[in-house]
């Protein structure tokens, strides 16, 4: 148990440092100050634990109660304001295709933890009796900050637009409740995440979407 802990605490650093750099990236994108592409890195990185630990009743939020993940988050997103500073005025960080690339890695890499993470959180404390819970906490987990922080930059999220974001979440969350459900705690989660990383990165080279009304005219 100690050992499945300590990886779950892993993990959950490496989602945290992910998102917080898509938030950032989002903040820069939007032109914000330094305060505002920190927050924007927190929200990003803490929004989704905090709604699922509100919708299972687990307050205060795992945020409020360690300070390692908006710290985490912070020191992430400070990182990111100051490599966008430091480089050639004639370029910037978030116009660079390499260092795109790397974040849409990276959050895809946090989707898939944070997706896991969720539906871990909600088995440990309903067990299986409600899966409809537990997938709902995965995805809120997985999805909810980004969606937060689009919100709030007057974005229409991300989720609703771009590849396959919250399907990838839900068939990942479907897969890790099933091996979770049959005793198998850590061959889940990896293999959750490990399902919509696949899924992300398919989505983009293919440019894999969901079906839209292109053009609509209202």
């Amino acid at each position: 148990m100690e050992h499945l802990d300590k990886l779950i605490l892993s993990l959950e650093m490496i989602g945290t440092f992910s998102f917080a750099a898509s938030g950032a990236l989002k903040g820069l994108h939007k032109n914000t100050d330094l305060l505002g592409v920190i927050l924007l890195g927190i929200i990003a990185s803490t929004g989704g634990g905090i709604l699922r630990d509100l919708i299972l009743g687990d307050t205060p939020p795992a945020a409020f109660r360690n300070p390692l993940y908006v710290i985490t988050a912070c020191l992430v997103s400070l990182f990111v304001f100051v490599l966008e500073a430091s480089i050639d005025r004639k370029t910037h960080l978030i116009e660079s295709v390499g260092i795109r690339h790397t974040f849409f890695l990276m959050d895809t890499l946090g989707l898939g933890i944070f997706t896991v993470m969720g539906v871990y959180s909600a088995w440990q404390m309903f067990g299986s009796d409600n899966p409809f819970l537990i997938l709902f906490s995965g995805v809120v987990t997985g999805v909810g900050g980004g969606v937060i922080r689009d919100i709030i930059v007057n974005d229409l999220p991300y989720i609703f637009t771009k590849h396959i974001y919250a399907t990838a979440s839900l068939i990942g969350a479907v897969v890790c409740f099933l091996l979770i459900r049959s005793a198998h705690v850590q061959m889940g989660i990896w293999c959750g995440a490990g399902v919509i990383w696949i899924l992300r990165i398919l989505a983009d080279y293919y440019h894999w979407n969901l079906p839209k009304i292109r053009d609509f005219d209202r």
